[in-house]
């Protein structure tokens, strides 16, 4: 018998990556030191309960969540980050990908499903407060990075009041499977099929947020011209989102997409301060300017004004913050 064990680039996560090659079949080796349950009982529940629903995600073959380690199926090195930067015609990929999220916007979700190894794991719904909680840590990790601690508070405080009012602003109602993470490399191109990775983040929520990971995505620059037609191609699509008001969804949209910007500059810098990890704040000055693109909308005008007056353009354009 034949075996190698070769490591794997990882993710954000605590998690840990192998490339499990025995004979000429290929397993992933995932091994959790922290968060075991999120990694491991929760993304192998989540991908259970999809694949049930007709989803491709990776299926298990091995658990010992006591010791951190799982076995599930090799999805490949090809995602459709990889796919996209050669393809000349963006748009035929992405509408293949907004295909897939409708259909996962198709499934009824459950607040409780079948959690591996006995009894449930809970889906929870987003709110306000879960919202508001996520875009603390722009506060809470990116704001000190160049700004004394009163200064951060005092900011934080008056931003929290405005931000409180826009997410109670969203129309449409916390009752969609959201993949929470749902970009270009998490889909995972296998021939014809798409399969979908990294999911123990998903929650019930508003259906406008998954299609605001894809469209503004922050790991891949595209056009505002490309940006619109994902958008148009999804609503065309969303038969049940036709039956309601466009210009709802769109306000839910762009301050879903505030909101997320916010809470991936935080995560970022968290990366950086408490993991010491350098790599995601290259992504740093384009996730500003989705944020200030988004922030035109005389919506935020509130929101704009109070991140001008505090944080200028040279401090959003840089790449490391010490």
């Amino acid at each position: 018998m034949k075996f190698k064990l070769l490591p794997i680039v990882g993710d954000a996560s605590f998690r840990l990556f192998y490339r499990a090659k025995i004979n000429k079949s290929s397993k992933i080796v995932v091994i959790a030191k922290k968060e075991k349950y999120k990694n491991l009982v929760a993304y192998t529940s989540i991908n259970n309960f999809l694949r049930k629903n007709k989803i491709l995600a990776p299926k298990l073959y091995f658990h010992n969540f006591l010791d951190g380690i799982i076995f599930i199926q090799d999805f490949g090195n090809k995602s459709f980050y990889s796919e996209l930067l050669k393809k000349k015609n963006k748009l035929i990929v992405y509408k293949k990908l907004v295909d897939l999220l409708l259909k996962i916007q198709k499934i009824k979700p459950k607040s409780k499903i079948k959690r591996i190894g006995g009894g449930s794991y809970v889906v929870e719904k987003y709110s306000s407060k879960h919202l508001l909680k996520e875009s603390d840590l722009f506060f809470d990790w990116y704001l000190p990075l160049f700004l004394s601690k009163q200064k951060t508070l005092d900011l934080k405080k008056k931003s929290k009041k405005i931000l409180r009012n826009l997410y109670n602003q969203l129309n449409f109602s916390n009752s969609y499977f959201v993949h929470r993470d749902y970009h270009v490399q998490n889909l995972m191109k296998l021939g014809k099929k798409i399969g979908i990775i990294d999911s123990q983040d998903a929650l019930i929520g508003n259906p406008a947020y998954d299609l605001v990971s894809l469209i503004d995505d922050v790991r891949i620059k595209t056009s505002t011209k490309l940006k619109n037609k994902i958008y148009d191609y999804y609503l065309k699509k969303n038969h049940k989102i036709q039956k309601k008001n466009y210009k709802q969804f769109l306000k839910d949209f762009n301050i879903l997409s505030v909101q997320r910007s916010l809470k991936i500059i935080g995560i970022f810098s968290r990366l950086l301060k408490r993991d010491k990890k350098t790599t995601y704040m290259k992504y740093i000055p384009y996730t500003w300017q989705l944020l200030e693109a988004r922030m035109q909308d005389k919506t935020f005008s509130k929101l704009k004004n109070i991140l001008d007056k505090n944080i200028s353009k040279k401090i959003r354009r840089k790449k490391i913050i010490k």
